[in-house]
């Protein structure tokens, strides 16, 4: 794969319409198996404030970075991936980065996120971006989770 792609941010991503939103929860279902297609839309339905942070390249998407506002003063870093063939590349730190600009002008002083012990390339990612574990807990599924932080 060339690095040759674009970043687009597409606000209550849900409601648009937009192309880029099926590519994303394409690459979606791929990572994290049938079924996260149904789970998105329901975790963003209730939502007044989402962001989708794609990156393409001539429409096809390749990664996202999906979150919402938690409260008016957090975002909520929810779900990301990147497709397998745009792997180590720097694709989702450059998500990453995209997210947090697009949150800082926003007015968000912080973001958060949550992962899994199963995730390490993430949990790396985001303790390299300047996130601070804060806290764990165990999720519906018997899983423990690790909760992090970083101050925008």
């Amino acid at each position: 794969m060339n690095n040759s792609y674009e970043i687009e941010t597409i606000e209550n991503p849900h409601t648009s319409g937009h192309p880029l939103y099926e590519g994303a929860l394409g690459i979606c279902d791929t990572i994290f198996g049938a079924g996260s297609r149904a789970k998105v839309e329901k975790e963003l339905s209730g939502r007044n404030r989402s962001l989708l942070t794609v990156a393409h390249d001539s429409g096809k998407a390749l990664g996202f970075k999906l979150g919402y506002e938690e409260k008016p003063d957090k975002f909520y870093s929810w779900l990301g991936g990147v497709a397998p063939e745009a792997r180590k590349t720097g694709l989702g730190k450059a998500l990453m980065q995209s997210q947090h600009d697009w949150c800082k002008k926003a007015g968000y002083p912080r973001i958060q996120t949550r992962t899994k012990n199963k995730w390490r390339e993430m949990l790396i990612l985001n303790l390299k971006s300047g996130f601070d574990i804060i806290g764990t807990y165990t999720d519906e599924e018997g899983e423990p989770k690790i909760i992090l932080e970083k101050k925008l």
